[in-house]
């Protein structure tokens, strides 16, 4: 959470710096939408029932009943981002991606995180449509948590306690078209390839494709 406040505490940094930026383009917010995905590891998590290994890693069809196979990440995210354009073709913006909601990772549960910076360049950029290819750096986070259940008498309860997380380095690409339905509405759908070193600690490849569609606002004069 610590994460994402510093990431949506740059959107106000934007807002202040839009002004100077209409001057020479634009400046968008946008809201997004979409799925990530990466293979599953292999791996396995015992559940709370193993009375040798609760919680420890193992070996997924070894004979061990209480060995839950961890999963690949899918699933829905949903983003938030902003950009300037400095230039009709050149310009900088942030974006980060989350699953608002847990999954479940073999016995726990987790969410998966990524926010990158970049740079912009906009080969195309006229009054109905943009196209944007994308470069920078950023992160990815992957924080887990264990939901337990119990019942006193007739009372039953159950808690969610977050337990940890993994973070890494990554690097992004991505390419999206922009297009205007009013002149300052548009839609832009968007691919992107984040590579992540270390993410096979979680799931099973450094290569995560990503695919979202972006809903957002643009400011000033893109002309």
């Amino acid at each position: 959470m610590k994460r994402i406040r510093y990431t949506l505490s740059l959107l106000p940094l934007l807002l202040v710096v839009a002004p100077f930026a209409q001057a020479q383009s634009s400046f968008d917010v946008n809201l997004g939408f979409g799925s990530a995905h990466d293979k599953a590891s292999g791996a396995g998590i015992d559940n709370g029932n193993s009375q040798t290994n609760p919680f420890g890693f193992c070996t997924p069809n070894s004979g061990d009943p209480n060995c839950q196979a961890t999963p690949a990440l899918s699933g829905f995210f949903m983003g938030f981002g902003g950009s300037i354009m400095l230039q009709k073709h050149y310009g900088a913006g942030m974006e980060f991606t989350i699953t608002p909601a847990r999954q479940d990772y073999a016995s726990l549960q987790y969410r998966q995180l990524f926010y990158d910076f970049n740079g912009i360049y906009a080969p195309i950029n006229q009054k109905k449509v943009q196209l944007q290819l994308q470069g920078g750096i950023g992160g990815a986070r992957t924080s887990f948590a264990l939901t337990q259940s119990g019942c006193v008498g007739p009372a039953c309860s159950s808690f969610t306690q977050p337990i940890g997380n993994n973070s890494h380095f990554q690097l992004h690409v991505g390419v999206g078209i922009q297009i205007f339905v009013t002149e300052h509405v548009f839609i832009r759908p968007q691919f992107d390839y984040h590579y992540v070193p270390n993410l096979t600690n979680e799931f099973g490849s450094t290569s995560v494709p990503q695919g979202m569609i972006w809903i957002g606002y643009s400011f000033g004069d893109r002309t």
